[in-house]
């Protein structure tokens, strides 16, 4: 298939906008970062960065949904038939191992926890990338392998673990084998019935 050089440049300078914002979000922070800091970064002039992204909250919601689309793999082939534990201790490792993998993605992501600018389109394809989890999850409820929580409580419980364990990791700067297992025992005990 025949793909106009016009269009490969374009593709190269949206990435290449998202990929400067990324670095520039993750270390100086959502507020602190002008746009003009990121057209810089990018090696792209502001007209440019404005004819991807019509303003900063545009640009930092696709480089959310960019980082979901990422997760959405992590985790695809959820099996119902299946064991539950062994799945759930997949994800959970594979979890954490995205966001070592990609230090910036967390330190983005960890800026947005509460933030306003993040838009119910984008927390929909943030939903969309743990569609595997959320299925074991109501698997395990139905199987009377988890508790009978909310499938959000749940969520908000193993998120909250994964971003404990990944602040540890990352100010300790230590290696995962040591702690992980004992981190996923620990899980798995709280939500198991």
């Amino acid at each position: 298939m025949f793909i106009p050089s016009h269009y490969l440049c374009s593709m190269t300078k949206k990435a290449s906008i998202l990929s400067a914002a990324l670095q520039l979000l993750s270390t100086q922070g959502l507020h602190a970062t002008p746009m003009s800091a990121i057209a810089k970064e990018a090696g792209t002039g502001m007209g440019t960065i404005y004819n991807y992204f019509p303003n900063k909250e545009i640009l930092i919601n696709a480089l959310y949904v960019k980082i979901k689309e990422e997760e959405k793999h992590i985790f695809t082939n959820f099996d119902p038939n299946k064991a539950l534990k062994p799945q759930f201790a997949a994800y959970y490792r594979r979890a954490i191992q995205f966001f070592v993998d990609h230090p910036a993605y967390f330190q983005f992501m960890e800026q947005l926890q509460a933030s306003p600018m993040i838009t119910d389109a984008s927390r929909a394809v943030g939903y969309e990338a743990i569609d595997a989890v959320l299925a074991l999850l109501e698997k395990g409820k139905a199987d009377k392998v988890i508790k009978s929580i909310s499938t959000e409580e749940l969520l908000q419980f193993i998120g909250g673990t994964i971003v404990a364990y990944l602040r540890l990791h990352f100010r300790e700067n230590s290696e995962l084998a040591p702690s992980l297992k004992n981190q996923l025992k620990m899980v798995w005990d709280a939500i198991q019935r």
